[in-house]
């Protein structure tokens, strides 16, 4: 079994703790105002939204958001708190977007589940639906970190400089890299013009 597979089984198989885990807090809502600050317009894209804390941050807030998950379980609970949000089961490594559908991204603790190997080509994908100068948020986990995670979920670890350095190398202009505790923020934004992989930019919808 592959690290996403064994991260998503992990996920279904003790969905209510995990829902009541991350229910409560709200990254978005403590940490948002430079991403929100940095916004051209109002439609987001939230990654990794698991049951939905940032979602209805930004649902109050009244930006027009998506939020998707791989996680189903995830997705119900969002859809609980949420009822109105539009919703999307997929993976963000292959996201079901057309090209510069969206102003905003918001990764929060969960692009940190993506392989090394896979780590390019997930962000070459955030590039690719954001929107010329659209904005790109991520929290991921802190190198070095003492591992104290569950051994059943697969976690990747970044020293800031080397996040910074390929968020760079998707073409994407780092603003803010910040690190707090066993944290590492990124604040970036997409540069206008061709997207990472070369291809010009859609309308915007659900491919």
């Amino acid at each position: 079994m592959d690290e996403v597979s064994r991260t998503l089984e992990e996920y279904e198989s003790d969905a209510d703790a995990y829902v009541r885990k991350y229910c409560a807090e709200s990254v978005a809502a403590q940490y948002g105002e430079p991403f929100f600050d940095a916004l051209a317009g109002d439609r987001l894209l939230d990654v990794g939204c698991g049951p939905g804390s940032d979602l209805s941050t930004f649902e109050s807030a009244g930006y027009d958001t998506v939020g998707l998950d791989l996680t189903s379980a995830f997705l119900q609970a969002a859809c609980e708190r949420e009822p109105t949000a539009s919703l999307v089961r997929g993976d963000m490594r292959d996201l079901p977007f057309d090209d510069a559908a969206f102003d905003g991204l918001w990764s929060s603790a969960s692009f940190l589940h993506v392989p090394r190997s896979d780590a390019i080509a997930t962000l070459r994908e955030f590039r690719r639906v954001l929107r010329p100068d659209g904005i790109a948020f991520l929290l991921i986990k802190r190198a070095p970190t003492t591992a104290g995670e569950s051994r059943d979920r697969h976690f990747e670890y970044y020293r800031a400089d080397a996040i910074r350095s390929i968020v760079e190398d998707v073409r994407f202009e780092p603003l803010l890299v910040e690190t707090e505790e066993n944290w590492v923020s990124v604040l970036a934004g997409a540069e206008s013009g061709e997207a990472a992989d070369g291809s010009r930019s859609g309308d915007g919808s659900e491919r």
